[in-house]
């Protein structure tokens, strides 16, 4: 496609909406993931404590 102007551009011979919709929402979702992920590790990284210490407090009392 050639543009004339920066509006023909941005109006994407008619499928501006679709077009810089799916960019916004790319751009949107590719910043979200990150922090996504890192809230999801936290997550993790505390079960996994949570449940190491409670193995050890169990263990602890079965010796006792």
């Amino acid at each position: 496609m050639q543009w004339n102007s920066v509006g023909e551009f941005l109006a994407m011979g008619g499928y501006a909406l679709y077009v810089w919709g799916s960019f916004g929402a790319c751009v949107v979702l590719m910043i979200a993931e990150p922090f996504l992920a890192s809230r999801r590790l936290r997550e993790i990284r505390r079960s996994l404590i949570r449940e190491r210490l409670a193995d050890e407090l169990e263990s602890h009392q079965r010796t006792r």
